[in-house]
């Protein structure tokens, strides 16, 4: 019914449309963020000599052997774990019904810590293609934790039992990393990791976790459409066709993949799971369709500008990510517990 003849007009924006506002502009946003997150630093470099290092690389300057070297593959890396850790909570959100999910309330980061910890203890020189697949492991860990302790009650799982398994799984492995952190001597590298930063990225991580980021970006794209309906509840899924036993373990293996990159790259950032995806659907509505790439291009965007804030905050000393997006989640989060009928 045409809502004119109630003498309103329908304001609402087209999903589509707000969706290509957002990509587009986030898109061209997200450039201006990598050039600038190259250019500033202990030693700052023009705009116009980055450009001249990406265009026109010349192996004899000093910087642009930084802006190759050093400062490219680190805000490369910066988009990825924010879109990784962005989308990761909306398929949680929309797989589980629970408006407060996300990889670091569901035990992935603390399970994904834990293994590194361990790495850092017993196999200081592990190459990173098997750092990332255990960081894979330790996600799969405090995820398989999270689900089975959860499930154990009567009643089966629920978004409140999930959510409240998560922070005691996720404070057991946490316990647990820093046991392993005073019993090897490894503190400060743990603290350092536990921050939150993307300080000393290298090309070699950027090649293994990029594509591992593709696929599982891929797999959530894919199964947007369903996910759309799981998070109408299984009931509704179900009567519509879908196969949610499939698309459960589906959507679970693309969010301990994403986890698993993201926390490889950057450490346990808090938030930006649980923050990214409202601000998604309060710009796109609640399709997943255009909920996830939205969820990625923003996630990559705050990862980013956050990073470029860490820098700037204490030249020439840097101030951890993790700190700074913390400082936006908390409150954001505290508001949600509060409102949970209505962001969702």
């Amino acid at each position: 019914m045409n809502s004119k003849l109630n003498g309103r007009s329908d304001k609402r924006t087209d999903p589509l449309a707000a969706m290509l506002i957002v990509l587009i502009g986030g898109f061209l946003l997200l450039l201006f963020g990598i050039a600038v997150s190259i250019s500033v630093g202990a030693v700052k470099i023009s705009l116009d000599t980055v450009w001249q290092a990406l265009v026109h690389f010349d192996p004899g300057q000093n910087q642009h052997l930084v802006v190759k070297d050093l400062r490219l593959p680190r805000a490369l890396a910066g988009a990825v774990t924010g879109a990784s850790f962005s989308v990761a909570g909306a398929v949680m959100q929309g797989m589980t019904r629970n408006p407060l999910a996300d990889s670091g309330l569901l035990g992935l980061n603390a399970g994904a810590g834990l293994v590194l910890a361990l790495c850092l203890a017993l196999a200081p020189g592990l190459p990173y293609s098997q750092v990332l697949a255990l960081s894979f492991a330790g996600a799969a860990l405090g995820a398989g934790l999270v689900y089975g302790i959860s499930s154990m009650a009567r009643g089966g799982m629920t978004p409140l039992r999930l959510t409240v398994a998560g922070a005691a799984v996720s404070s057991l492995l946490l316990a647990l990393s820093e046991g392993v952190a005073l019993l090897f001597r490894i503190g400060q590298d743990l603290a350092f990791w536990y921050a939150g930063g993307l300080a000393g990225t290298q090309w070699m991580q950027v090649r293994w976790a990029l594509p591992c980021a593709v696929a599982g970006l891929a797999a959530a794209v894919w199964y947007a459409k369903p996910l759309t309906l799981m998070s109408m509840g299984d009931e509704v899924a179900t009567g519509l066709g879908q196969k949610t036993g499939r698309v459960r373990a589906v959507c679970t293996l693309a969010v301990l993949v994403l986890a698993g990159t993201a926390v490889s790259l950057a450490g346990p950032v808090a938030f930006i799971g649980l923050i990214i995806p409202h601000v998604a659907r309060i710009l796109v509505g609640t399709d997943y369709r255009f909920v996830i790439p939205c969820s990625a291009m923003i996630g990559s965007l705050l990862m980013v500008y956050a990073d470029i804030a860490g820098r700037m905050v204490r030249p020439p000393y840097e101030t951890p990510i993790g700190a700074l997006i913390a400082i936006i989640g908390v409150p954001v989060f505290l508001i949600m517990a509060r409102t949970e009928k209505k962001v969702f």
